[in-house]
Protein backbone atom coordinates (compact mmCIF):
# COMPACT_ATOMS: atom_id res chain seq x y z
CA UNK A 1 0.00 0.00 0.00
CA UNK A 2 1.23 3.37 -1.20
CA UNK A 3 1.78 6.16 1.57
CA UNK A 4 -0.63 7.85 -0.08
CA UNK A 5 -3.61 5.04 0.67
CA UNK A 6 -1.99 4.30 4.00
CA UNK A 7 -2.81 8.41 4.80
CA UNK A 8 -6.90 8.33 2.86
CA UNK A 9 -7.34 5.24 5.35
CA UNK A 10 -5.81 6.67 8.40
CA UNK A 11 -8.54 9.63 7.48
CA UNK A 12 -11.51 7.88 6.75
CA UNK A 13 -10.60 6.20 10.21
CA UNK A 14 -9.73 9.75 12.23
CA UNK A 15 -12.99 10.98 11.01
CA UNK A 16 -15.09 8.50 12.37
CA UNK A 17 -13.17 8.47 15.40
CA UNK A 18 -13.22 12.46 16.03
CA UNK A 19 -17.25 12.25 15.41
CA UNK A 20 -17.42 13.66 12.24
CA UNK A 21 -18.35 10.14 10.26
CA UNK A 22 -21.01 8.34 12.18
CA UNK A 23 -21.87 5.61 10.31
CA UNK A 24 -24.54 2.61 11.65
CA UNK A 25 -26.63 5.29 13.36
CA UNK A 26 -30.49 6.39 12.99
CA UNK A 27 -30.22 9.84 11.57
CA UNK A 28 -33.39 12.44 10.82
CA UNK A 29 -31.59 15.24 8.34
CA UNK A 30 -34.18 17.28 9.30
CA UNK A 31 -35.45 17.58 5.89
CA UNK A 32 -37.68 15.11 5.34
CA UNK A 33 -35.54 12.23 5.29
CA UNK A 34 -33.52 9.85 7.74
CA UNK A 35 -30.83 7.81 6.76
CA UNK A 36 -27.75 5.74 8.54
CA UNK A 37 -25.04 7.71 7.73
CA UNK A 38 -24.52 11.34 8.85
CA UNK A 39 -21.39 13.97 8.29
CA UNK A 40 -20.59 16.73 10.98
CA UNK A 41 -17.61 18.50 9.87
CA UNK A 42 -18.45 21.04 12.68
CA UNK A 43 -16.67 18.42 14.95
CA UNK A 44 -13.46 19.23 12.51
CA UNK A 45 -13.13 22.40 13.69
CA UNK A 46 -13.93 22.51 17.41
CA UNK A 47 -10.77 21.99 18.27
CA UNK A 48 -7.58 23.97 15.55
CA UNK A 49 -5.28 21.21 16.61
CA UNK A 50 -7.81 18.68 14.50
CA UNK A 51 -8.36 20.78 11.36
CA UNK A 52 -3.97 21.00 11.05
CA UNK A 53 -3.53 17.13 11.26
CA UNK A 54 -6.02 16.90 8.92
CA UNK A 55 -4.69 20.00 6.73
CA UNK A 56 -1.22 18.04 6.72
CA UNK A 57 -2.36 14.88 5.95
CA UNK A 58 -4.08 16.74 2.79
CA UNK A 59 -1.52 17.81 1.78
CA UNK A 60 0.63 14.91 1.93
CA UNK A 61 -1.75 13.54 -0.70
CA UNK A 62 -1.75 16.28 -3.15
CA UNK A 63 0.65 16.81 -6.20
CA UNK A 64 3.43 18.54 -5.40
CA UNK A 65 3.36 20.48 -8.72
CA UNK A 66 -0.32 21.79 -7.56
CA UNK A 67 1.46 22.72 -4.05
CA UNK A 68 4.87 24.16 -5.84
CA UNK A 69 2.45 26.74 -8.39
CA UNK A 70 0.09 27.77 -5.08
CA UNK A 71 0.20 31.55 -5.01
CA UNK A 72 -3.32 31.49 -2.85
CA UNK A 73 -5.52 29.43 -1.34
CA UNK A 74 -9.09 30.53 -1.34
CA UNK A 75 -12.31 28.47 0.60
CA UNK A 76 -16.21 29.31 1.55
CA UNK A 77 -16.94 30.61 4.76
CA UNK A 78 -16.72 28.88 7.19
CA UNK A 79 -15.41 25.40 7.27
CA UNK A 80 -13.66 25.83 3.57
CA UNK A 81 -12.24 29.38 4.49
CA UNK A 82 -10.93 27.97 7.95
CA UNK A 83 -9.29 24.69 6.39
CA UNK A 84 -7.94 27.55 3.73
CA UNK A 85 -6.23 29.19 6.11
CA UNK A 86 -4.56 26.51 7.57
CA UNK A 87 -3.59 25.37 4.34
CA UNK A 88 -1.64 28.15 3.17
CA UNK A 89 0.00 28.75 6.64
CA UNK A 90 1.22 24.87 7.09
CA UNK A 91 2.38 25.32 3.03
CA UNK A 92 4.55 28.28 3.41
CA UNK A 93 5.94 25.79 6.57
CA UNK A 94 7.65 23.62 3.75
CA UNK A 95 8.57 26.63 1.45
CA UNK A 96 12.02 28.17 1.41
CA UNK A 97 12.10 31.41 3.55
CA UNK A 98 12.81 33.58 0.79
CA UNK A 99 9.58 32.84 -1.09
CA UNK A 100 6.78 34.73 -1.49
CA UNK A 101 4.12 33.84 1.27
CA UNK A 102 1.01 32.31 0.54
CA UNK A 103 -1.93 34.56 0.46
CA UNK A 104 -5.47 33.60 1.88
CA UNK A 105 -9.28 34.53 0.25
CA UNK A 106 -12.44 33.50 1.87
CA UNK A 107 -15.69 34.02 0.06
CA UNK A 108 -18.23 35.42 1.81
CA UNK A 109 -22.14 33.61 1.66
CA UNK A 110 -24.66 35.89 0.93
CA UNK A 111 -28.35 35.51 -0.18
CA UNK A 112 -27.54 34.05 -4.02
CA UNK A 113 -24.42 32.08 -3.27
CA UNK A 114 -20.58 33.07 -2.25
CA UNK A 115 -19.30 36.35 -2.99
CA UNK A 116 -15.94 37.96 -2.99
CA UNK A 117 -15.03 41.17 -1.90
CA UNK A 118 -13.20 44.04 -3.54
CA UNK A 119 -10.14 43.43 -1.47
CA UNK A 120 -10.01 39.47 -1.85
CA UNK A 121 -10.53 40.46 -5.77
CA UNK A 122 -7.49 42.20 -5.79
CA UNK A 123 -6.21 39.40 -4.24
CA UNK A 124 -6.40 36.86 -6.13
CA UNK A 125 -5.99 38.75 -9.37
CA UNK A 126 -3.35 37.56 -11.95
CA UNK A 127 -2.82 34.42 -9.00
CA UNK A 128 -3.28 31.03 -9.00
CA UNK A 129 -5.48 29.81 -6.72
CA UNK A 130 -5.82 26.64 -4.99
CA UNK A 131 -9.60 26.31 -3.92
CA UNK A 132 -10.44 24.14 -0.63
CA UNK A 133 -13.52 23.31 1.63
CA UNK A 134 -14.39 21.10 4.38
CA UNK A 135 -16.40 19.03 2.25
CA UNK A 136 -17.80 18.50 -1.18
CA UNK A 137 -21.21 17.69 -1.49
CA UNK A 138 -22.67 18.23 -5.51
CA UNK A 139 -19.46 20.20 -6.17
CA UNK A 140 -21.98 23.48 -6.98
CA UNK A 141 -20.70 25.80 -4.28
CA UNK A 142 -16.65 25.16 -5.54
CA UNK A 143 -17.96 25.70 -8.84
CA UNK A 144 -19.63 28.96 -7.97
CA UNK A 145 -16.32 29.76 -6.22
CA UNK A 146 -14.00 29.05 -9.11
CA UNK A 147 -16.02 31.39 -11.53
CA UNK A 148 -15.85 34.15 -8.79
CA UNK A 149 -12.12 33.22 -9.25
CA UNK A 150 -12.14 33.66 -12.88
CA UNK A 151 -13.75 36.67 -13.07
CA UNK A 152 -11.39 38.45 -10.55
CA UNK A 153 -8.64 37.37 -13.11
CA UNK A 154 -7.23 34.40 -10.68
CA UNK A 155 -6.90 31.09 -12.23
CA UNK A 156 -8.03 28.09 -10.25
CA UNK A 157 -5.62 25.41 -10.52
CA UNK A 158 -7.01 22.48 -8.20
CA UNK A 159 -10.04 21.86 -5.48
CA UNK A 160 -8.80 20.23 -2.48
CA UNK A 161 -11.00 18.80 0.43
CA UNK A 162 -11.14 16.85 3.78
CA UNK A 163 -14.12 14.43 2.99
CA UNK A 164 -15.39 13.62 -0.23
CA UNK A 165 -19.26 12.57 -0.43
CA UNK A 166 -18.69 11.21 -3.93
CA UNK A 167 -21.79 13.15 -4.91
CA UNK A 168 -20.57 15.80 -7.54
CA UNK A 169 -22.25 17.02 -10.00
CA UNK A 170 -20.02 19.23 -11.69
CA UNK A 171 -16.38 19.33 -12.86
CA UNK A 172 -14.14 22.46 -12.27
CA UNK A 173 -12.14 20.87 -15.03
CA UNK A 174 -8.54 20.84 -12.46
CA UNK A 175 -7.67 18.11 -10.42
CA UNK A 176 -9.78 17.53 -7.45
CA UNK A 177 -7.80 15.65 -4.75
CA UNK A 178 -9.70 14.27 -1.48
CA UNK A 179 -7.91 12.94 1.71
CA UNK A 180 -11.01 10.86 2.47
CA UNK A 181 -13.98 9.76 0.55
CA UNK A 182 -17.32 7.96 1.66
CA UNK A 183 -19.87 7.36 -0.63
CA UNK A 184 -22.88 7.62 2.26
CA UNK A 185 -25.85 4.68 1.51
CA UNK A 186 -29.26 6.42 -0.08
CA UNK A 187 -31.75 8.38 1.99
CA UNK A 188 -35.19 7.60 2.69
CA UNK A 189 -38.29 9.44 3.33
CA UNK A 190 -39.14 9.29 6.92
CA UNK A 191 -42.22 8.00 6.61
CA UNK A 192 -40.82 4.62 5.20
CA UNK A 193 -37.61 4.81 7.26
CA UNK A 194 -37.54 0.67 8.37
CA UNK A 195 -35.54 1.72 11.31
CA UNK A 196 -38.52 3.87 13.01
CA UNK A 197 -40.50 1.24 11.98
CA UNK A 198 -38.01 -1.07 14.24
CA UNK A 199 -38.53 1.37 17.03
CA UNK A 200 -34.80 1.93 16.85
CA UNK A 201 -34.67 6.08 18.61
CA UNK A 202 -33.37 8.34 16.62
CA UNK A 203 -29.46 9.35 17.47
CA UNK A 204 -28.60 11.87 19.15
CA UNK A 205 -25.19 13.85 19.35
Amino acid sequence: MSKRDELRDKALQNLQQHSVLMLNGHFDFGNGFHGTTYLNPHQLFRNPSTIWRFAQDLLDVVPQVILEDTDVVAGPVMGGALLAHTIAGLLDSRRPLGREATSFAPFQEGPDGPSLSRFYQDVVKGQRVLLADDVRNTGQTLAQCAELIRQAGGTVIASVQIYDRLEALVDLGVPNVSLAEYRRPGRVPAAECPQCAAGVPVTAF
